[in-house]
């Protein structure tokens, strides 16, 4: 029901507040809020709006899409973002997807935070991106449809993005970060897997095996040793 200084509070819809079950949350702040106006400042192609940390390395950005069907949009990080999450916010767009980019697969290729999919070559991501802006290509089709990006820049003691090859051995890839992570986000690029999402509040010690799955709603799963979490990183154990 409200957003607050110190967290935030729940009503009684059963999305977010059943009579005895159990939730998580994962929380940023943005902080700072900003907006563009493109025309005036040439940045981006079309206006945006927001807020942003630039400690944090962490932006909310909205915009209302255009015919145009390359745009190029701030993000307000002041350096090159290494995962974008955007979505339409339109009940009626013809493709609602979480279509989700990812520095360690490049421009030009998505994942999807909402589906099992591997990687996926496409024109949706595939334009500049840099301190400034970011490029999307929802296209034409979605003329006046209202958007929302998430942007996430690395920092370090912050976040971390990158990838590996998997071993497939109990003694696995050890993945640096450079801190001790909180919470840790699983996706298999090179083919079909559920996106697994695990975090130290749930698991406060290793193993660390309780995942929820970003792409379905079943309830969360445990019972195999997932992960260590180290303090300069992770280590998959499965």
């Amino acid at each position: 029901t409200s957003f607050d200084s110190d967290g935030f509070a729940l009503g009684a819809d059963v999305k977010v507040n059943t009579d005895t079950e159990a939730y998580v949350a994962w929380c940023w702040k943005a902080g700072t809020s900003f907006s563009n106006d493109a025309s005036a400042t040439s940045i981006g192609s079309i206006d945006s709006s927001g807020s942003v940390s630039t400690d944090a390395g962490f932006s909310i950005v909205i915009w209302t899409e255009t015919t145009a069907n390359s745009q190029t949009i701030a993000h307000g990080l002041g350096t090159t973002p290494a995962m974008i999450i955007t979505k339409l916010r339109d009940d009626s767009a013809m493709d609602p997807a979480w279509y989700t980019f990812h520095q360690s697969l490049g421009t030009g290729e998505r994942i999807m935070l909402d589906s099992n999919s591997g990687d996926i070559t496409s024109g949706f991501f595939n334009g500049t991106l840099d301190s400034s802006v970011f490029h999307v290509g929802y296209g034409d089709s979605y003329d006046n449809k209202s958007a929302v990006a998430y942007c996430f820049a690395e920092k370090q003691g912050f976040s971390k993005f990158g990838s590996w090859t998997g071993n497939g051995d109990a003694d696995g890839t050890f993945v640096y970060t450079g801190f001790r992570p909180a919470w840790v986000v699983v996706k298999e690029s090179s083919g079909t897997s559920n996106w697994l999402m695990f975090d130290n509040k749930r698991d406060p010690s290793n193993f660390v095996d309780a995942y929820i799955k970003a792409n379905a709603s079943d309830s969360e799963y445990s019972g195999s040793s997932y992960l260590d979490f180290l303090s300069n990183g992770f280590k998959c154990r499965n």
